[in-house]
């Protein structure tokens, strides 16, 4: 599975305004230079994100973003959904839109199997368990295992 830069960005951009909280906006400059990411490229991602309905915005001095939602209650697919769509697809649809036939009959399960363990992880890891470092004891299984950390 490959995470895009989008995604990345997307993802540590929310977590900003995460820890930032409710008290006040945060720029789009303070967010891209927090998390060194190209200021133009974040302004296209958080618009994006304003169209998702993930994170509200205000113009003026005091103007900024916030997160639309408690960061509790956003999960980190919700996030990668909005800026990249659907998180598992074989050549641009999901796995329940495809069929093969002969040898090939079982793909179709082994896509369903990855999108049902890519959608455990990132349907349940909210922004607050993020920014918390509150990570699921499935994650911290999954990322101690040294195999995890190689690369075949």
């Amino acid at each position: 599975m490959r995470i895009s830069a989008r995604a990345d960005y997307a993802v540590r951009a929310l977590l900003e305004l995460a820890a930032a909280g409710d008290e006040s906006p945060v720029k789009a400059e303070t967010i891209a230079t927090a998390q060194n990411i190209p200021h133009k490229f974040l302004e296209g991602i958080l618009t994006d994100l304003r169209r998702g309905r993930l994170v509200v915005s205000r113009r003026g001095g005091s103007g900024g973003y916030r997160l639309a939602a408690p960061a509790d209650t956003v999960t980190i697919a919700d996030v990668i959904r909005v800026v990249d769509g659907p998180l598992v697809s074989v050549r641009g649809a999901r796995p329940p839109e495809l069929s093969y036939t002969g040898p090939a009959e079982a793909l179709l399960p082994l896509w369903i199997a990855l999108r049902a363990n890519v959608r455990k992880i990132l349907d349940e890891v909210t922004l607050a368990d993020v920014a918390a470092n509150r990570l699921p004891a499935l994650v911290h299984t999954l990322a101690e295992d040294p195999e995890a950390w190689t690369n075949p």
